[in-house]
């Protein structure tokens, strides 16, 4: 076991740009695709190919990777050599115009068509009102009104003078038409009629209910006749119009005669043309339109019209890749519109407007899971396309029962692209957990990693990386030691002197920023100290808590030691993050022994401010205790561990090494050194394990030291195992190299304790015994005498102590 401080050469990990020659940025090519990311890449590569339901992909990692952007780059440069997808069109279905028909189209050709048929309409508004004025018709239409009005008067005239040849007159009334007696062409007054003989007026009232039923007759044929009439103008408008209509009509559809159903439409429009002729030339038929134009979204010859849902005319070449960033219900899977007119709410097909996924239909739509998940409905209406393969326009007001507006059934348009969720680990992982439909739709995981492992390669990679977001920011180019200082940079944000942090927004905030810094300098390259003074600021930002931490120690609200010998008391370390910055403080951490029933009294899990894993470190303690000093008897020890001035809640082991360390230092009698502090967490046999957030915890307690002086005799204990982890801020290092500051590395709780004690821990001997005066002799004494002690007070010891 050596007690001998780290050399310095193991606390930072220089850059090595040896394999990659290069003066600045611009020397170096940019860097396409997904850098480091090979199986995220693979799967991506696999998901777009397989063209089988449900092999849709969701990509997982941090926020910082920015892999919402990586694959929408990704996909673009595969979308190019894919064909494009057909254009969507919604047209008015005439039998049942609450249902308009969707069309697809090949891709370009939507528009088109939508001004054929706005071309076709605006030459019959033209020339069917000139055909009706035409002397042709009129004079047509003049014989037809003519003949049917004058069967009418013939029929009246003909009762008429049989009514005059009867002594009878036919005369028109506020009520309609009635029957009187006559004499010399004049209506006998009522009066007159009451004198005469009872037998007259007996057969003038004969003659004048059988000349009653035949004007009702002839009443009841006149409105026959009307209708003959309008139907024979019906008749001669449509043959009239159907020479213009077909022209114009064949005209149109003249450029799409290879697409049947666009075909079937016009022959429909041709066919709803003939017979609503009147739209052109007067007042609308009955069932033309069925609002009054009050209540009209539009011109009645907006049925004829064509409404655009998706084209790719003009798009770039090949298949869509679409982002939606804000996936409501209405923007994901389109929305119906509506106008309020004179307060009623009016629409029609004409007002339908694609969604998302209408765009992407035929290519790809990258979606962030967090912001679909967040808007309601949005994920169900999703799984729903998914499952039926069709894209259905939904109105949440409708489906909760809020809707009190007529509205529209358009045809639902197929679904056949691929569907790219973008989200963090944690929501993927409690997503499968709760919801078994995303396994079925999302057969593909892309899993982009943190961090890649660090080798020449990779920082030759990296440098790439760098050159690449410096060209993208319009930054000015790095130097080959700024560059280098960025990598080194990389591995302390990956925590690890063996690996390079894969989090692309990070690595891009730093170049721009030096940037900005080197270009306040007056530089027109990037250098080394601009890199470092951008690192310096961003922390420098963030510090407030850890400059209030600081102070309070240094002005003893805190107490922390840095110098002396304390019994039973030792610095541990612990990492404080704080919207995104992490930093260590020390914190004191004292432990009190008496005889007693074996337990061990976790202070902070008894006021419920410890967590679970930080209680579990504390109970791996009494095993190990009795495992090493109390194999042929139970412990009578009573014990209490506590962080001093801790107020808020105490969560993981990393402490459990120095908890420990403080019982046996109680136990011993022997008192700790306070000039250093120590992390680790500890097992049942002693081992100490690694800890996370290293570099803070020793970067923390080492501020402390410097602020109130460095003796050369400080330092900070840590496992062995976290060496690799290393990657210490310039000043701690420098302060290592002089001599003034120390990081020791142990493997085991001996180790740890010989250095804060100052004494060897002891083994046992031949017999059994550890060596008189160790730490360990005096430990197990302690607890002898202790036993001694409880034994005395109950009279009696247990089965295992006899």
């Amino acid at each position: 076991m050596t007690t001998a401080p780290l050399p310095v050469e193991r606390l930072h990990r220089a850059a090595d740009l040896s394999a990659l020659p290069f003066a600045t940025t611009e020397d170096l090519a940019p860097l396409p695709g997904l850098p480091g990311q090979e199986r995220a890449r693979e799967a991506i590569g696999l998901g777009a190919a397989i063209g089988a339901r449900g092999f849709n992909i969701f990509a997982i990692g941090r926020s910082g990777a920015r892999i919402g952007g990586s694959v929408r780059a990704l996909l673009e440069e595969r979308a190019k050599s894919q064909p494009p997808p057909p254009d969507w069109v919604y047209v008015n279905c005439f039998a049942a115009s609450h249902r308009p028909h969707a069309l697809s189209l090949p891709a370009g050709r939507g528009p088109a068509l939508q001004a054929a048929l706005a071309g076709m309409i605006e030459e019959l508004r033209a020339a069917l009102p000139a055909m009706f004025e035409g002397e042709d018709y009129q004079r047509r239409r003049s014989a037809i009104e003519s003949s049917l009005h004058g069967q009418a008067e013939q029929a009246f005239a003909a009762l008429a003078e049989k009514a005059s040849a009867e002594g009878m007159a036919i005369v028109r009334t506020p009520m309609g038409f009635a029957v009187a007696p006559a004499r010399d062409g004049k209506v006998v007054p009522p009066e007159e009629f009451s004198t005469w003989p009872e037998a007259q007026q007996k057969e003038a009232r004969g003659h004048i209910e059988r000349i009653e039923k035949e004007l009702e007759q002839t009443l009841r044929a006149i409105p026959r006749i009307e209708k003959q009439r309008r139907d024979a103008v019906r008749a001669l408008d449509r043959e009239t119009a159907k020479f213009v209509i077909d022209e114009a009509v064949s005209e149109a559809a003249a450029p799409f005669v290879d697409l049947p159903e666009v075909t079937a439409h016009l022959e429909a429009v041709r066919a709803d043309l003939v017979e609503n002729v009147q739209l052109f030339v007067g007042e609308p038929s009955e069932g033309a339109e069925a609002l009054p134009p009050g209540l009209r979204a539009g011109s009645p010859l907006d049925r004829y019209a064509v409404n655009v849902l998706v084209t790719h005319n003009g798009a770039p070449a090949g298949a869509p890749v679409v982002e939606e960033l804000h996936p409501t219900l209405a923007n994901l899977v389109g929305r119906i519109e509506h106008l309020p007119v004179q307060g009623a709410l009016v629409t029609n097909f004409r007002m339908i407007r694609a969604g998302a996924l209408h765009r992407a239909n035929g290519g790809t739509i990258v979606i962030d899971a967090r912001a679909l998940l967040t808007e309601p409905f949005s994920w169900e209406a999703l799984k729903r396309t998914l499952t039926r393969g069709e894209i259905v326009i939904e109105d949440p007001a409708r489906f909760m029962g809020l809707a009190q507006t007529v509205s529209l059934e358009p045809d639902p348009i197929p679904f056949d692209a691929k569907v790219v969720l973008v989200g963090e680990r944690m929501l993927y992982y409690m997503l499968a957990a709760y919801d078994p439909d995303l396994a079925r739709h999302f057969k593909i995981v892309a899993d982009f990693d943190d961090e890649a492992v660090r080798s020449p390669e990779s920082e030759a990679m990296l440098a790439r990386l760098i050159a690449t977001l410096a060209q993208e920011g319009g930054a000015r180019p790095l130097s080959r030691d700024a560059v280098a200082r960025a990598i080194e940079h990389a591995a302390r944000l990956a925590g690890d002197s063996e690996r390079l942090t894969l989090l692309v927004e990070d690595l891009r905030d730093l170049v721009i920023e030096a940037a900005h810094w080197a270009g306040a300098a007056g530089r027109a390259v990037t250098e080394r100290e601009d890199v470092e003074r951008a690192i310096a600021e961003q922390r420098r930002r963030l510090e407030r808590p850890v400059l209030l931490t600081r102070e309070s120690i240094l002005r003893g609200v805190a107490l922390i030691d840095t110098a002396g010998e304390r019994v039973g008391q030792v610095n541990g370390l612990s990492v404080l993050d704080l919207g995104g910055l992490a930093f260590g403080r020390p914190t004191r951490i004292t432990a009190r022994v008496r005889p007693g029933s074996g337990r061990i009294v976790d202070i902070e899990r008894e006021v419920e401010l410890g967590g679970p894993i930080h209680s579990k470190g504390v109970m791996i303690l009494s095993g190990f205790l009795a495992g090493r000093y109390a194999q042929k008897g139970g412990m009578s020890l009573q014990a209490s561990l506590v962080f001093e001035q801790s107020y808020g809640g105490v969560e993981g082991d990393s402490a459990s090494a120095a908890e420990l360390l403080t019982l046996l230092s109680a136990l011993s009698g022997l008192p700790m050194r306070q000039d250093f502090a120590i992390t680790g967490s500890v097992n049942q046999h002693g081992d100490i394990q690694p800890i996370g957030g290293v570099n803070e915890k020793i970067e923390g307690f080492f501020e402390i030291c410097a602020a109130r002086g460095l003796t050369g005799t400080q330092g900070v204990i840590i496992p062995a195992s976290n060496v690799q982890h290393l990657m210490l801020r310039a000043d701690v290092v420098q302060a290592c190299a002089a001599g003034r500051f120390a990081v020791h590395a142990v493997g085991g709780i001996d180790e740890a304790a010989r250095l804060l004690m100052g004494r060897e821990p002891g083994e046992r001997g031949a017999d059994g015994r550890f060596p008189y005066g160790s730490i360990n002799g005096r430990v197990e004494a302690t607890l002898a005498r202790f036993a001694a002690i409880r034994r005395a007070r109950t009279g009696r010891g247990t089965k295992e102590e006899e």
